[in-house]
């Protein structure tokens, strides 16, 4: 190893060259070993045949650091909260936070017996040399701040965010522990979890305190050991595994828990809970919500993966998303840790295992923690840096701290003490921009007030105590040691010396120490804030991406692959390179030190002694999405997963199995059997991109489009080609693709507009494949490709619908080789843009098609008419169906129940048909927060699955059409939740308005001047709707118009054959709710027409020429004759007489000209336009949270006073 000093000589033992570095591993046994049936034989690589091995130097001894009786947890401590406080906190959060609960840790060597979990249920931490029970001099002299309570020991502190819209579970809820589960063992209570927490078991299960009496306890918890217990451990802890309460002053938490009894509270979740424990439930119950996520296929590569158990058991975690995914590798089960409504940005782990971090960067970021064992959320921070969210976090080696690193432009490093109830870091700092973008953060694991982050061109330093944090950022060029430093990767303390090494993608590492303070005493230790470089070692030529510490060893990983270990020293004792696996993203450690059985299985080190190398086995995890696990006692190399490293586009299930298919843009397709979440087989395309797959009618094909434009058949079993060449026929990517309903065409539609078409035909008595015709029929992006059968025969129908409104009709029949013959287009949308269309089920005598809009509406149109036979709100959401499928008839469920799946931007969700309007008909739920890029139905009807795109994930959603059901029962029957839709529902001023104006249209169609008695109705005429609309704040436009009367007018026609020509109220109330914008009018949309037709005046107001609009208003659109906008202009400007020709039957536009030149100025603005002309109220902006600081910081001072 080469290395700078700054100072004369180089430290001894320190004299390794490169070539020392890169020297031959000793020979030793390597076998890969593959969970899945796909398996990879790995090669050794060769090195070189010498090798310079460093001396060893003298052994520094470390003085361990003295630990209690209980290890692995902080200590308790306790806080005062008023129940004023807890209020105006959940007010202010828009959740229900749940209280905390106290615990005490069993021993970290995981060698607890029944005796020892006793003594941890019963007595608190003892300090070495104290009797248990034996009070201290020094507890009662603690700080108010150090006795504040520790969910780490008590169980934690959950919080449920508050969705933004109806019917989506953004985040957990809480549920407490049933009266009914006393006594039960520690293995029913963890039958009892709600379900809904995870994938395949729901939300979790909160923890909290509970009050008897006006009283408050805490729920004092032992903790297991890492170990997993014997069965008479299992059978100790619980009949005799219980803990005494202790009073809390925290007030009891409102809703989430009824009255509990002491056993309850012993025997509570987390106070329970094991290693493992998550899995040991074989079956768990369906979910209560009507979509429940119960497996991720993929996962984050860019982020670490965690070894949590280890040699008989292989369980891992890592991110999917905005899902934690805990994956017993060994008995495929997976546990699901939701809570965030954004892609988690970083996760950390505490060093028992036992305690996990997540934290993301959404708008409203949150950062949780997890306990591991039971799967729980203990307790959760909002809006901790609500700049940009979370880039890295750490917690510290005591468990007690967790370091945030803000991702804004100007980043912010929070202290938080999460084992206390306080909703603020304990300190925090603003570093400047100039330092890099810091996403790396740890801290010292012998002093929890040290820490150390690095960008890629900055490492700083941190110490802090009490509330301030300071930070020093030392300068470091390759002028400090005239040497190329290259791009820092990771930091990390030194486990024995006062040092911290980071390092480089130029294979070095730099080596930093404390500079004494002339000004102060030789005793007095260094502070890290006056860190610098003092050493540049070099390792090695391949760039280093991650550190560890394992067993006062450094391991590092590189770009090649390769792990390497190194002493204190930085000696080189052992290395692999044999994995061939790619650049290393993370390496983890078994949390149990190695224990070998036969210590020749072990690999010789590199030093003098030529002893064995013993070291624990690991996990490694590459960016390319591949996870290994290495067992290095007689090197046995098994892979854990590989998931695709490039966005997921792709997936397709099977029509008649349980199968389905997905692809990513790196050119992997892999077959999964989704009842058994199992990989079947798989193929790589080298050089391509897939963009699109679909499975043929009868499962025997499966079409792949990639994103050069080709095309390639395959067998849908072992993914051999079916045709000797793939067609290359598209100029772009093929991004939609469907058969007809008899395997005789396929149709694709790429990027390029154009729509290629295919077809089997038969040459030499074998059926083959051949490209029959192509067309580019649309001037805009294609969004649905739609095969169907004619009503009259069984020949197939194909449609496509774009963004430029046409739905197009080609006919397949007379289309001959090169020419793709249309039937006829049809404008279906005047201004809205249709997203989505698909068949409508046979529910009625007519045939229909059903389609999406981005203006939150479905339609019904008539399949051969095309005629719009009905307008619906649709599910409202956030942002627009982009993607609907019609979900089979299940086994057993009535046929005339039909069911519909769609997905919009960021969420999945399901609709009962027919659709009517009914907002508690829809359910929806966030499944990939950077954004669903498809969506696929199993053929039985039972399982959704959702393609993320960029996030490499995809989703499979259990189904509960009965939870679906519920919510429609008890969201009210026939016109309530219509009324509901209303600005103040059914007792509301604007429904009494909307019965005036009913009766007073009644009126004007009886004539007003009339002296004939009146005959008042429960109806009004068709030809009144558009009226009552206007008066309602509803303006549709002609082509609205005549599709609101055609609705009407036939929606009986095929039963009675008669068209209808009256209206009651209650359908006009729906007629109303479904055709009306569905955010009501917005003056964005008036400045966007202004902003497209005007121009921006001198005063930076968009603004039109008077001339000018009205031209436009006559010639453009649906135009206006002159007389017809003299007498709208004039009436808006309250000239008519009230009522205008409505009431008094004709117009006079003698002096109209004059009126509105004097009335309507010259250069009309947006604003004026909206207001002075329209006579439509301007809404105040509203003012974010970030705007207002001031308010929320008071209220929470009032709270806490």
């Amino acid at each position: 190893m080469d290395e700078d000093n700054d100072a004369a000589q180089p430290a001894e033992g320190m004299e390794a060259s490169e070539a020392g570095a890169e020297a031959e591993e000793p020979a030793g046994n390597f076998t890969l070993e593959e969970t899945g049936p796909s398996n990879k034989e790995a090669q050794d690589s060769e090195e070189p045949s010498e090798a310079n091995q460093g001396g060893e130097g003298p052994e520094e001894v470390v003085p361990e650091t003295e630990t209690s009786t209980l290890t692995g947890l902080p200590e308790t401590s306790e806080e005062v909260t008023t129940e004023g406080d807890l209020a105006t906190k959940e007010t202010a959060k828009g959740t229900s936070s749940e209280e905390v609960r106290e615990a005490t840790a069993a021993p970290q060597d995981g060698s607890a017996s029944a005796e020892k979990l006793r003594a941890a249920s019963s007595l608190r931490a003892t300090p070495k040399g104290q009797a248990p029970g034996e009070g201290s001099k020094e507890e009662g002299q603690k700080s108010t701040e150090e006795e504040q309570g520790d969910p780490t020991e008590r169980g934690g502190d959950q919080g449920k965010s508050q969705p933004p819209e109806v019917g989506v579970m953004t985040a957990l809820d809480g549920v407490g522990l049933p009266k009914e589960h006393e006594g039960k063992s520690q293995g029913e209570l963890a039958s009892c979890q709600a379900p809904s927490t995870t994938g395949e078991g729901g939300p979790s299960r909160p923890i909290g305190k509970e009050g008897h009496g006006g009283e408050s306890h805490e729920w004092e918890l032992a903790l297991p050991s890492k170990e997993p217990p014997s069965n008479e451990e299992r059978s100790t802890r619980e009949t005799d595994g219980k803990t005494p309460q202790e009073e809390s002053r925290l007030p009891k938490t409102r809703g989430a828990l009824g009255s509990a009894s002491p056993v309850e509270e012993a025997d509570s979740v987390v106070s329970s809970a094991l290693p493992g424990m998550v899995f040991e439930e074989e079956d768990r119950p369906l979910s209560e919500h009507p979509l429940s996520l119960s497996w991720v296929f993929g996962f984050n590569s860019k982020l670490p993966v965690f070894n949590l158990l280890d040699e008989d058991f292989r369980v891992i975690l890592y991110v999917s998303g905005h899902t934690a995914v805990i994956h017993d590798i060994l008995r495929n089960r997976q546990f699901l840790l939701q809570g965030h409504t954004s892609c988690i940005s970083c996760i950390c782990i505490s060093d028992d295992r036992r305690w996990v971090a997540t934290a993301d960067r959404g708008p409203d970021s949150l950062v949780i923690v997890w306990d591991s064992y039971s799967a729980v959320p203990v307790h959760t921070i909002f809006n901790s840096h609500p700049e940009g969210g979370v880039s890295a976090i750490a917690i510290s080696h005591d468990s007690k701290f967790l370091a945030t690193v803000g991702a804004g432009e100007v980043q912010k490093i929070s202290i938080w003490r999460w084992t206390s109830a306080d909703t603020s870091p304990v300190c925090s700092v603003e570093i400047l921009p100039q330092y890099g973008f810091q996403e790396y953060i740890v801290f010292n694991a012998k002093d929890h007030q040290e820490l150390v982050s690095n960008s890629a061109t900055q490492v700083i330093f941190y110490k802090w105590d009490s509330n301030v944090l300071r930070y020093q950022a030392p300068l470091l060029t390759e002028k400090t040691f005239d040497k190329v430093v290259g791009l820092f990767s990771q930091s990390l303390f030194h486990f024995s010396a006062p040092q911290v090494v980071t390092g480089t993608m130029e294979g070095k590492l730099v080596v930093w120490e404390a500079a004494p303070n002339p000004s102060r005493a030789p005793a007095a230790s260094p502070k890290p804030h006056n860190m610098k470089a003092v050493k540049l070692v070099h390792l090695q030529k391949d760039g280093i991406t991650t550190l560890a510490v394992v067993d006062k060893n450094f391991a590092t990983c590189d770009v090649k692959g390769h792990v390497k270990f190194y002493d204190g020293e930085l000696q080189l004792l052992h290395w692999y390179s044999q994995f061939k696996i790619g650049p290393i993203q993370s390496i983890s450690f078994s949390n149990n030190s190695a224990c070998p059985q036969d210590v020749t299985k072990f690999p010789t080190s590199c030093t003098l002694s030529g002893h064995p190398f013993v070291v624990r086995n690991f996990i490694l995890a590459t960016t390319d999405a591949l996870v290994i696990h290495v067992k290095t006692e007689g090197m046995a190399v098994s892979k854990c997963l590989e998931e695709p490293k490039d966005a997921v586009h792709a997936i397709d299930c099977h029509p008649r199995k349980p199968l389905l298919a997905k692809g990513s843009c790196c050119g992997l397709l892999k077959v999964w059997n989704y009842k058994l979440n199992k990989y079947l087989v798989s193929r790589i395309f080298k050089g391509q991109s897939i963009r699109s797959l679909c499975y043929n009618h009868d499962g025997s094909l499966l079409a792949v489009g990639f994103s050069d434009g080709t095309l390639q058949l395959l067998d849908s079993i072992s993914l051999e080609d079916e045709c000797a060449e793939p067609f290359d026929y598209s100029r772009g990517p093929i991004t939609l693709m469907s058969f007809s309903h008899d395997s005789q065409y396929l149709a694709t539609a790429d990027e390029k507009l154009s729509v290629n078409l295919y077809k089997r035909i038969l040459v030499e008595r074998q059926k083959v494949w051949e490209r029959l015709a192509a067309l580019r029929a649309h001037y805009k992006p294609i969004r649905t490709i739609l095969f169907g059968v004619h009503l009259d025969s069984s020949e197939p129908r194909l449609l496509s619908l774009g963004e430029d409104r046409l739905l197009v009709e080609y006919d397949l029949q007379h289309s001959v080789k090169d020419e793709l013959v249309i039937t006829r287009k049809d404008r279906i949308e005047q201004s809205a843009v249709p997203m989505c269309i698909t068949w409508y089920p046979p529910l009625t005598m007519e045939h229909f098609f059903l389609t999406a809009n981005d203006q939150y509406k479905m339609k019904m149109y008539n399949a051969t008419t095309k005629l719009c036979r009905k307008t619906a709100l649709g599910p409202t959401y956030g942002s627009p169906l982009e993607k609907m499928l019609v979900l089979p008839v299940s086994q057993g469920h009535d046929p005339q129940k039909r069911y519909l799946a769609y997905m919009t931007k960021d969420k999945v969700g399901l609709q009962i048909l027919p659709v009517d309007g009914n907002p508690h008909k829809s359910s929806a739920f966030i499944c990939h927060p950077a954004g669903v890029s498809n969506l696929a139905c199993s053929y039985d009807g039972r399982y959704l699955f959702t393609a993320g795109g960029h996030d490499l994930t995809v989703m499979k959603w259990d189904i509960n059409l009965n939870a679906l059901e519920g919510a429609v029962f008890l969201g009210g029957e026939e016109l309530v939740p219509f009324y509901n839709l209303l600005d103040g529902g059914r007792e509301g001023e604007f429904f009494k308005e909307l019965e005036d104006y009913f009766y007073y249209a009644q009126l004007c169609h009886q004539g007003i001047d009339t002296m004939e008695p009146r005959k008042v109705s429960t109806h009004i005429p068709l030809e009144q709707i558009p009226f009552v609309m206007r008066a309602m704040g509803f303006y549709p436009s002609e082509d609205q118009i005549e599709d609101m009367l055609n609705e009407v007018k036939f929606s009986d026609y095929l039963e009675t054959g008669t068209q209808v020509t009256h209206i009651n109220l209650g359908d006009f109330i729906k007629l109303y709710v479904n055709h009306r914008p569905p955010f009501g009018l917005a003056a964005k949309e008036i400045e966007n027409a202004f902003r497209v037709l005007g121009y921006e005046n001198e005063d930076h107001e968009l603004a039109m020429n008077r001339d000018d609009l009205l031209l436009l208003l006559q010639h453009r659109g649906e135009h206006l004759t002159e007389d017809e906008l003299a007498e709208h202009l004039t009436t808006l400007l309250g000239v008519n007489p009230e009522g205008g020709r409505s009431e008094v039957g004709t117009y006079d536009a003698t002096g109209a000209d004059v009126i509105i030149e004097e009335e309507i100025p010259e250069e009309i603005t947006a604003a004026h336009f909206t207001t002075e002309i329209l006579g439509l109220p301007v809404p105040e902006p509203t003012l974010t949270e970030t705007e207002m600081p001031q308010e929320s910081t008071s209220s929470d001072q009032s709270s806490k006073s």
